[in-house]
């Protein structure tokens, strides 16, 4: 199989303004310059460099850079955990009806992950469950905190649970707005520094949380290549060997834990990519491209073969891995 690419977000026309105009809380889509710009909640967004809605353009440009297989996954924003957890589950639903049009339209070229109401973790667990009987879903996409609360919390057990038991794929993704102090609003570090930092912290609460050793069938995938995780490693090592408060609730070795997740490539460093690599084995890494975001990385495949791997682990990065886990070209 040629490549895939497992971080890819779209916006399924379902949710557009234009499907119910009087419900102000769909996004509003227009194009301007030859670009997207999306209204959402009185804010306007231009990050978006490439489609973002129309399938077959989506699919176009990814295989000009060489993936013949996508996994998309919802623009993060209209994961909606501010509202109602009824009122969250409804949009959820509208979503996942789009994307499992675009995966059944064309299932030998497109994946999804789902969107399910994780402000309530058993509500969401439900419709995780629901969805992964349907044969249409690889998993779902949520983010590194609900309300500020961060994944390790006791509270969202009961999601977790439903995860291992389904076999779901968990794409663990930054709130994007993570990070309230003013420096955040300079020189782009909201997304150069914050969302790799959401995503560090979800992982290092979750492995001292223990919420990874007590579910080892647990398919977590953290976004951007986990952030700054890989790099603490050591740190979070000694802290739960040494410090009272970091050690209560996991009884393996830090390292172990952060190991047991799986990793994207977007690391926009093939030096860096081949450290991931050696830290947490080849088999837990799965190429990724942020794609339609400037943020991105544009040319992933590149990125992986400048990473200088050996053959079988470079065929792992690029779509075996993917394969394997998620049964792409199985189903």
């Amino acid at each position: 199989m040629t490549a895939i690419d497992v971080h890819a977000h779209v916006i399924v026309p379902e949710l557009l303004r234009q499907a119910a105009p009087r419900e102000d809380w769909r996004p509003a889509l227009r194009r301007a310059n030859g670009r997207q710009v999306i209204e959402l909640s009185g804010l306007r967004f231009n990050s978006m460099i490439q489609e973002l809605v129309e399938i077959e353009r989506i699919l176009a440009a990814e295989e000009r850079v060489g993936f013949g297989h996508v996994v998309l996954s919802p623009w993060v924003p209209l994961l909606f955990y501010d509202v109602d957890p009824e009122e969250g589950l409804r949009r959820c639903r509208l979503q996942n009806q789009g994307l499992a049009r675009m995966r059944a339209d064309r299932p030998d070229r497109v994946s999804v992950l789902g969107a399910v109401p994780l402000q309530d973790p058993s509500l969401a667990a439900g419709e995780l469950e629901e969805l992964m009987t349907t044969g249409c879903f690889a998993g779902v996409e949520i983010t590194a905190s609900v309300g500020g609360t961060y994944l390790g919390d006791p509270r969202f057990a009961p999601f977790w649970a439903a995860a291992e038991t389904a076999g779901a794929l968990v794409f663990v993704h930054p709130t994007t707005r993570g990070f309230g102090d003013a420096v955040f609003g300079e020189y782009y570090l909201h997304n150069l520094v914050g969302n790799p930092m959401e995503t560090t912290l979800a992982a290092a609460h979750m492995v001292l949380a223990g919420v990874m050793e007590r579910h080892p069938g647990l398919k977590v995938l953290l976004a951007h290549g986990g952030g700054a995780i890989v790099a603490l490693r050591g740190r979070l090592r000694h802290g739960h060997e040494t410090v009272a408060t970091a050690s209560g609730a996991l009884s393996e070795p830090a390292d172990a834990s952060i190991r047991r997740f799986l990793f994207d490539t977007v690391t926009h460093d093939p030096a860096l990519l081949r450290d991931l690599v050696e830290a947490v084995g080849a088999d837990r890494v799965l190429l990724g491209s942020d794609y339609p975001f400037d943020m991105g990385d544009g040319h992933p495949l590149q990125t992986v073969r400048r990473a200088a791997l050996d053959v079988d682990d470079e065929a792992a990065l690029l779509s075996g891995n993917a394969e394997r886990l998620l049964a792409i070209g199985v189903r």
